[in-house]
């Protein structure tokens, strides 16, 4: 892929797409279970397929089985980072909670895939599939027993464990298609041609069904007093997280592709999935929704940028 497809991928995938979905809040035709059709058809279909194809030639190598432990330490870095922010900001626990979610949860699936395809192809989608693989297990274990605490702090109730049960949903598929994939790469059989044209015309498909509805879903009332007081998220998402992430990898991961990988996705901003955490415990929206948009703003107009500049430059 050259440089000037590069650029063309940036701008058709990545702005475009979340642009039409936030004009799409001013339309009546559309409503909200459309855009939920959307990230269901993305999360069960597009994206099961796209991780069974990509890592179905992915040259496997030992030093892989690091990967899912680095995504976890992409959800630890900024949590501590946060975690020692967080009473010193906000007095209530529903803020707090708030806070320190939006600090955990990245956009690392949707445009941490879309951002390393764009960056380095196939192997780079395929390195995220494998750094993520842990993410639904820490959302459903972790994040949401997280949000239920500082609920239940905020109204002085007691705190009731997750039920792991709630972890085997459909959700799941991408793990199913990331095992169908590694299965079909060590047994050997060849991926055919017509499975290899599939891949690029199913990401471009994937950002769309994805960053149209987080798009939709971007809405600025009610939060712009909370930009100044979530200011530090943006160096503990973009400098902390990143350097901290390569630091460590490095010990493991010799391959500079899959380091970088590893860096970008340390550098995604907040995820839409934070807000709806949020909503779904009683806490803070707005502040959530402040850090989805302020995050995703600054990594698409200036982190974004310099990553593609320091890392294929």
């Amino acid at each position: 892929m050259d440089l000037q497809t590069k650029l063309l991928y940036i701008f058709l995938d990545l702005i475009l797409p979340l642009v039409l979905g936030n004009l799409c809040r001013y339309q009546s035709k559309l409503d909200k279970s459309f855009f939920q059709r959307l990230i269901i058809i993305n999360i069960c279909v597009i994206y099961p397929v796209l991780a069974m194809l990509t890592l179905w030639t992915l040259s496997l190598d030992y030093s892989f089985i690091w990967l899912p432990i680095i995504g976890v330490l992409l959800y630890l870095i900024p949590w501590l980072a946060a975690y020692f922010r967080v009473e010193n900001k906000f007095q209530s626990e529903l803020d707090k909670g708030s806070y320190i979610l939006s600090a955990i949860l990245s956009n690392t699936t949707t445009l941490g895939g879309l951002c390393a395809y764009i960056m380095y192809g196939e192997i780079g989608f395929a390195t995220t599939q494998m750094v993520v693989m842990l993410q639904s297990v820490l959302m459903f274990m972790v994040c949401f027993p997280l949000a239920q605490y500082y609920y239940q702090k905020s109204i002085g109730g007691s705190f009731n464990k997750q039920s792991f049960s709630k972890f085997f949903n459909r959700n799941q598929l991408t793990i199913v298609g990331m095992a169908v994939g590694i299965l079909l790469n060590v047994t050997g059989i060849v991926r055919p041609v017509f499975a290899e044209l599939m891949v690029d015309p199913l990401v471009h498909l994937g950002a769309w069904t994805a960053l149209i509805p987080i798009g939709y879903a971007i809405d600025t009332a009610g939060m712009r007093k909370y930009y100044s007081e979530i200011l530090d998220l943006l160096p503990i998402k973009f400098i902390l997280t990143p350097v901290v992430a390569y630091m460590l990898a490095r010990f493991v991961i010799t391959d500079e592709i899959v380091l970088n990988t590893i860096v970008i996705l340390a550098a995604m901003p907040t995820a839409i999935n934070t807000v709806i955490a949020v909503q779904l415990y009683k806490l803070n929206v707005h502040i959530a929704t402040a850090a989805f948009v302020l995050t995703t703003a600054v990594f698409i107009g200036i982190v974004f940028p310099v990553l593609f500049v320091l890392l294929i430059g």
